[in-house]
C-alpha cells in the first residue's frame, strides 16, 4: 500500500505541474495548491481539502481535469473524493470502498452544508482587473476589504453603470477572502437570489433556517441590491439580516447601479444603513483605461495562441471608438480573436472595421436622452417640463412614451437610468412605454412615420 501511495504522490506532483500551466497561476494558487493527496484505494483517489466549499468547487470545476491527467499518467483511478482535512486525517477509511456508502454520504453532507451562494467566475480576480483613474478608489477599497483584518468599511457599497466592473470587483473580493482565509463562510449572491431564497423559506415554513443561514456567515455579498426596492417583506428581512451581521462585526459588501440615496422605493432606514459605510462610485472608463483593458486581454490570449497578430493602431482605434461599455469593448475584441483564429490572418485596421461594423455603428450614436426629449417635445409641441413631469393626459403621455422608446433604441442607457431622466420614473414604467410604442407602430402609420422622422433628425 505504501508503494502505491508513494507512486501516486509522485503522480500527483506531476499532475499539479500540468494543472499550473492549464488553469493559470491564480486558479492554481487558490484551488489546486491547497489539495493534499491522501490515498488511492480501489480506484478512488481521496484528497484532503480545508473546507467543504473548496472540495465542492474543485470537484465541479477541476475534477474532470485532475481525473484525466492522473489516468494519462498511468494511475488506475475511476473517481475522486474530497474530504475535509480534520475528518480526512482521522478517518481515511471513509473513502475506501469504490462504491461504498461512506464517500457518497461525505459528498451529500458537503452539498447540504454548502452555503446558497451564486458561483464565482474564475476570470474575475484582482489579477485580471485593470486599474485606472475611474476605478482606482473602488479597487483600493475592494482590496482593503479582501485583505481581511479589522472591519473598516461596513458596508462597502460599490455602484456604477453597466460594464464598469462592479461584479468583477465583487467576485475578486470573494476569491481573495477565500484564498487568504478559507475557513471563513463567504456568501455571494444577487439581490434577486436573496429574494428567491426568502420567498422559498416562507413557502416551505423554514424561516428559522433561513435566518440562521444568512446570519451565521462571516462575509455577505449582495449584487444589484436595487432589485429589492419595492419588495417590502424582502426589504424587511434584508434589513434585519444586515443589522445582525453588523452587530457581529461581520463584513457586508453591496453593489448597485446607483447610489443608495437614488434607489427609488428603497426604505429610508435601509438607505441610511447602506450609506453608513464607504460608498464608492465606479466612473465611466477613460481612453487610457480602455486601452489598458484591451492590452491585458491580448496579452492573456497570446499565452494560449502565440501566433495571434494584431496590427499597430487596432487597439487604439477600438479604445477610441467603443467608449460606453467595457463588456461591448471586450466582446468586440473576442470577435476579432475568433476571426483571427478561424481565418488565420493578421487583424488589420481594415479587417477590424469590417468585422465590427455593427458594433461601431452603434457606438457612433452620440444621441443623449436629453436631446431626444427636446426633439420629441418640439415635434409634439409640448413643454419639456411636461415631458418629465407627472401629467398623464394622452397628449403628453404618448409623446413621453415615444421619447422613452427612442431613448431605449438609440442610446446605451439602462431602463433605470432612462427612468431617472424622465422625472425619476421606475424602470417598469419605461419598459411599459417602450412596449406600447413597439405595439402601436405596427398598425399606426402616422406614429411609424413620426418615429422614423425623429430618428433621422436625431442622427444628423
Amino acid at each position: 500500500m505504501r508503494v502505491e501511495n508513494d507512486m501516486t504522490n509522485e503522480t500527483w506532483g506531476r499532475v499539479r505541474e500540468i494543472l499550473r500551466e492549464e488553469v493559470g497561476q491564480n486558479n492554481y494558487r487558490n484551488w489546486i495548491e491547497p489539495l493534499e493527496f491522501a490515498e488511492l484505494e480501489a480506484g478512488v483517489a481521496t484528497f484532503l481539502v480545508p473546507t467543504n466549499f473548496m472540495g465542492n468547487w474543485v470537484e465541479r470545476n477541476f475534477g474532470d481535469k485532475i481525473l484525466r491527467r492522473m489516468i494519462e499518467l498511468g494511475e488506475k483511478v475511476s473517481r475522486l473524493v474530497f474530504v475535509v482535512a480534520e475528518t480526512g486525517r482521522a478517518k481515511p477509511a471513509a473513502a475506501k470502498a469504490a462504491n461504498g456508502a461512506a464517500p457518497a454520504a461525505a459528498r451529500a453532507r458537503a452539498e447540504s452544508e454548502e452555503l446558497p451562494g451564486a458561483p464565482l467566475d474564475p476570470r474575475f480576480t484582482f489579477d485580471s482587473f485593470v486599474v485606472g483613474k475611474p476605478n482606482q478608489l473602488a479597487h483600493a477599497a475592494a482590496r482593503r476589504v479582501a485583505e481581511g483584518g479589522p472591519v473598516t468599511f461596513n458596508p462597502l457599497f460599490l455602484y456604477g453603470g453597466v460594464g464598469l466592473g462592479k461584479t468583477h470587483l465583487m467576485h475578486a473580493i470573494a476569491w481573495e477572502i477565500q484564498a487568504r482565509n478559507p475557513e471563513l463562510r463567504v456568501v455571494y449572491l444577487s439581490a434577486e437570489q436573496f429574494m428567491y431564497r426568502f420567498v422559498q423559506a416562507l413557502r416551505e415554513k423554514q424561516m428559522m433556517d433561513f435566518k440562521h443561514l444568512f446570519r451565521s456567515v462571516d462575509v455577505l455579498m449582495v449584487d444589484d441590491v436595487q432589485f429589492i426596492a419595492g419588495k417590502d417583506s424582502t426589504q424587511e428581512e434584508f434589513f434585519h439580516t444586515f443589522n445582525a451581521l453588523v452587530d457581529q462585526n461581520k463584513q457586508i459588501i453591496i453593489s448597485a447601479d446607483r447610489a443608495p440615496g437614488e434607489i427609488k422605493d428603497l426604505e429610508d432606514r435601509i438607505k441610511s444603513r447602506l450609506q453608513s459605510g464607504l460608498v464608492v462610485d465606479l466612473h465611466p472608463t477613460d481612453y487610457e483605461l480602455r486601452l489598458g483593458i484591451l492590452q491585458t486581454k491580448v496579452a492573456r490570449y497570446r499565452e494560449q495562441y502565440p501566433d495571434l497578430v494584431i496590427a499597430d493602431g487596432v487597439l487604439e482605434f477600438l479604445a477610441h471608438r467603443i467608449s460606453t461599455n467595457v463588456r461591448v469593448l471586450e466582446g468586440a475584441l473576442m470577435r476579432l480573436f475568433a476571426f483571427a483564429s478561424l481565418v488565420g490572418q493578421e487583424i488589420t485596421l481594415e479587417k477590424a472595421q469590417d468585422a465590427l461594423s455593427d458594433i461601431l455603428r452603434a457606438s457612433d450614436r452620440k444621441v443623449t436622452v436629453e436631446e431626444i426629449q427636446r426633439k420629441v417635445a418640439e415635434h409634439y409641441n409640448i413643454r419639456m417640463s411636461d415631458m418629465i413631469g407627472p401629467k398623464r393626459q394622452r397628449s403628453i403621455a404618448r409623446p413621453r412614451q415615444v421619447a422613452m422608446y427612442l431613448a431605449k433604441t438609440m442610446t446605451t442607457r439602462s431602463l433605470p437610468d432612462i427612468g431617472r431622466r424622465f422625472g425619476g420614473r421606475d424602470h417598469t414604467t419605461v419598459m411599459h412605454g417602450v412596449r406600447r410604442i413597439d405595439e402601436l407602430k405596427v398598425g399606426d402609420t402616422q406614429l411609424a412615420e413620426d418615429l422614423e422622422m425623429l430618428r433621422r433628425s436625431l442622427e444628423e
